[in-house]
């Protein structure tokens, strides 16, 4: 989708629609200015004959078409509804902007058009209690317009015969009020549209079916991002390699499969001189069937799923490529796939980490942290500021937190804090849970360092609990994304998180 950002008259700004905004049960400027053109040319005020009938609910996102008159510049005008303002307020929230903007991009993406403009003159949003500058004001309005459009415009094609869904938008105008207002708008509407391009890249790797999406095709994608970017180097591990360093556990977990496992290694180094980098970690478990420990055949398809850790750090390096970030981020991609046979990994098996741990396989569908454990040791070598794993961990998570929070567990508390209010900033949001010693005794093993389950209680801290053992020469976080990765159902399909809340951490760390 092409993106532009023009200051402009709004009535002369020839589109097929024009979106502008109620809030409060009132024409906002855009919207004014537009009905007071059509008053003087004799064609009534139709948006405020809109809200007088009633045509737009009262609620943040909800919209109406109304039909241009003859002679306008533009085709249809679409009012949304910005909702309601708290008293003595005359700012939107951030969060009634974003559910505008998805309202806006729903109606558009449904319509035939093929450009639309977005008209952000006089709006404004509640930001550091209003004291925030008018440039902080268009770059929050720009890149939450931009990124929503982008992301909505994302559309699965690859295994279907016929692509009959197919996204007709292909331009949006960004309107600003004055000349002064399009340099931040233009610097946010890429950056908007550049972590969405990431978001909707980890959105179709999570989706590609496990016969395609294997651990060799994700080093093929790696290999071609580096061949598009001289900034990113990529190289892999096989498994020959792996097992000259000591990778036991990540081994054990491919051990039943016929798709050799890799160890991805993406490194963007933007800076001069030298640095030490920011790790990201990705589970990249392309099918996982559970192995030994086989899984409930119903719903199986979706541990297709159970790479979208991987697909978040492939988002993310492409989202920094794209905006050629000054930053120095090693990425690191643990793919395996989990399955049963006659050289699977079995419960009450001990294998060795890289780290010289043993590890007791009381569940092979506690597999993720076996790939896990070894590449975070692996990221050791780096000397890393932080590093970050990301990974569909576990079913308990999604019992804890849903669908909304991705579950965040950290050894270092400015880390965690930092990403915490970073997710809230970008709509990505996490919530801080325990990591405390008293934990740590559920994984004791009478034949082994540790077991790699702790029982029935407490699984996604746990789980946590197994990772941090592997994580004490570094700051480190652990997000768990089971809940947050993808959605079920009708709606079933990869979500592309936590794209947003690792690129803006990444952009804003020292």
């Amino acid at each position: 989708m092409d993106f532009q950002v023009k200051s402009s008259n709004i009535v002369k700004l020839k589109t097929q629609c024009a979106v502008v905004f109620a809030a409060n049960g009132e024409l906002l400027d855009a919207a004014l200015e537009l009905d007071s053109f059509f008053s003087t040319h004799s064609f009534g005020q139709p948006l405020a004959l809109a809200l007088s009938r009633g045509d737009l609910k009262n609620a943040a996102g909800s919209s109406t078409w109304v039909t241009a008159p003859p002679k306008s510049a533009f085709e249809r005008v679409l009012l949304v509804n910005l909702g309601k303002f708290e008293k003595g307020k005359k700012h939107s929230s951030i969060k009634n902007w974003r559910q505008a903007c998805q309202g806006y991009a729903n109606a558009i993406i449904a319509s035939p058009c093929t450009d639309a403009s977005i008209n952000l003159q006089g709006l404004s949003l509640e930001l550091d209690n209003n004291t925030a500058s008018r440039k902080a004001q268009v770059n929050e309005l720009s890149q939450i317009a931009t990124t929503t459009l982008e992301r909505s415009s994302y559309r699965y094609t690859l295994t279907k015969s016929k692509a009959d869904d197919q996204v007709k938008l292909k331009k949006i105008t960004l309107t600003v009020a004055n000349a002064k207002e399009t340099t931040p708008a233009r610097a946010a509407a890429a950056k908007g549209k550049a972590i969405a391009e990431g978001i909707n890249l980890a959105r179709h790797l999570g989706d590609l079916p496990g016969n395609i999406c294997t651990p060799t095709f994700l080093f093929e994608q790696a290999k071609e991002m580096g061949k598009a970017d001289s900034t990113l180097k990529v190289k892999a591990l096989n498994d020959k390699q792996m097992e000259k360093l000591g990778m036991g556990s990540l081994l054990s977990v491919s051990k039943g499969s016929d798709q050799p496992p890799k160890l991805i290694i993406m490194e963007y180094n933007n800076l001069k001189g030298t640095s030490k980098p920011h790790v990201l970690v990705g589970k990249g478990i392309t099918f996982d069937s559970g192995g030994i420990s086989l899984k409930p055949g119903a719903a199986m398809d979706e541990m297709k799923y159970d790479m979208c850790g991987a697909a978040s750090v492939f988002g993310a390096m492409a989202t920094l490529i794209k905006l050629k970030a000054k930053v120095h981020v090693v990425a690191i991609v643990a793919a395996a796939e989990n399955m049963p046979s006659g050289g699977a990994s079995k419960p009450g098996d001990v294998v060795t980490s890289m780290s010289g741990q043993t590890i007791e396989v009381l569940n092979t569908d506690a597999e993720g942290r076996l790939v896990l454990c070894d590449a975070l040791t692996y990221a050791e070598r780096y000397h890393p500021k932080s590093v970050i794993d990301i990974a569909t961990l576990t079913g308990a998570c999604v019992v804890a937190l849903g669908s909304h929070a991705t579950g965040l567990y950290s050894n270092d508390d400015t880390l965690a804090e930092t990403l915490l209010s970073t997710g809230e900033a970008c709509n990505d949001r996490a919530w801080h849970m325990p990591l405390w010693d008293e934990y740590q005794k559920q994984l004791d093993s009478n034949f082994a360092d540790i077991a790699n389950i702790g029982g029935r209680e407490a699984g996604s801290v746990t789980a946590a609990c197994f990772l941090s053992r592997f994580t004490k020469k570094y700051a480190w976080a652990h997000l768990d994304i089971a809940g947050t990765a993808w959605n079920s159902g009708a709606r079933k399909g990869a979500t592309g998180r936590p794209v947003s809340l690792l690129v803006n951490y990444l952009l804003s760390a020292d």
